[in-house]
């Protein structure tokens, strides 16, 4: 865990460690600590501050997620200003949390992330949508043509997806399993190109398979 703030850090420590299937490996008070402990421990999730010391957490992300394979990090964060959480995401994070959160669901997105799958609160996945739609909407449509349709399946996973639906949910509201959800994204990434949910969001976007209200 990486925060400058120690009694938040030491805090959350607490609190995590009475989790039975988490252990917490090393704690980091800037983000050049933070990163110099990734590499070392090269630890499963990494819970990231937004805003610290000699190195930024969005800078110490964009690092973690380029130099160690496999690493998630979610980004909890005292901040909801579009800026930090687009660059926050756009550096690598999988997740971002605010930090009057309840502790509850942090440890559900360390799980979340860990699987491979996103957490983000819905409001700020909104925000998200809508800065990254505006870039997204406009680049060429040279690329349009390289991308295959997506089955009428695929289509209501991919909008489940923007609405922050975890596997398990998704497969509870399409009465399918999560084994063939996760086939179904398996089959969206490669239709799209990309190689997270939030890429393929951002491409449902662009090819009009979804719609970001106004």
């Amino acid at each position: 865990m990486a925060d400058d703030h120690v009694i938040l850090r030491q805090g959350t420590i607490a609190l995590l460690r009475k989790e039975q299937d988490l252990e917490i490996i090393g704690e980091a008070s800037t983000g050049q600590e933070a990163v110099e402990l990734a590499h070392r421990l090269k630890p499963d999730v990494v819970i990231m501050d937004v805003r610290m010391p000699v190195l930024s957490g969005v800078e110490a992300t964009r690092q973690i997620c380029s130099d160690i394979s496999g690493v998630k990090i979610i980004v909890l964060s005292a901040h909801d200003d579009d800026q930090y959480i687009y660059s926050a995401i756009e550096a690598g994070a999988s997740g971002y949390l605010l930090k009057t959160a309840p502790v509850i669901e942090l440890i559900k997105a360390i799980h979340l992330v860990h699987q491979g799958e996103a957490s983000l609160d819905p409001a700020i996945t909104a925000k998200l949508i809508h800065r990254m739609s505006k870039s997204t909407l406009s680049e060429s449509s040279a690329a349009d043509a390289k991308v295959e349709s997506l089955t009428a399946r695929e289509q209501e996973v991919l909008r489940s997806l923007a609405d922050g639906l975890s596997n398990k949910a998704i497969a509870d509201q399409l009465f399918i399993s999560e084994r063939t959800v996760q086939a179904h994204l398996t089959n969206i990434y490669g239709k799209l190109q990309v190689s997270s949910r939030t890429e393929a969001i951002l491409a449902g976007i662009k090819h009009g398979w979804l719609i970001v209200e106004k």
